[in-house]
């Protein structure tokens, strides 16, 4: 089970309180991957797709950060396998909005 925080914005887009949780198909503990939650929860909530990543490239959006024990995710690789806290559903996989400006 993998935990997910979503921005406020997100959470009203797909109708959701609190963090959402996924059963992601298992492709073997060291392979859990930004890119398998990702697919997993625009495959459950249809309604974000684009939001949080481009549709045709698959790159992050702009404004878009991850966050994970503390770690700012957000330029590794989407296929790089996520700390193994995530994996194992003691800490929240982050999808922060970020802002811009001064």
């Amino acid at each position: 089970m993998i935990r997910v925080v979503l921005p406020a914005h997100l959470k009203n887009l797909a109708h959701v309180t609190g963090e959402v949780r996924l059963e992601v198909p298992d492709p073997g503990a060291d392979r859990v991957t930004q890119r398998l939650v990702l697919d997993t929860l625009e495959a459950r909530y249809p309604m974000l797709l684009g939001t949080i990543r481009d549709r045709h490239s698959g790159k992050r959006r702009a404004f878009v950060r991850f966050y994970a024990c503390e770690e700012d995710l957000s330029n590794d690789s989407p296929d790089a396998p996520l700390p193994e806290r995530v994996i194992a559903g003691e800490e929240p996989f982050i999808i922060l909005g970020a802002m811009a400006g001064g």
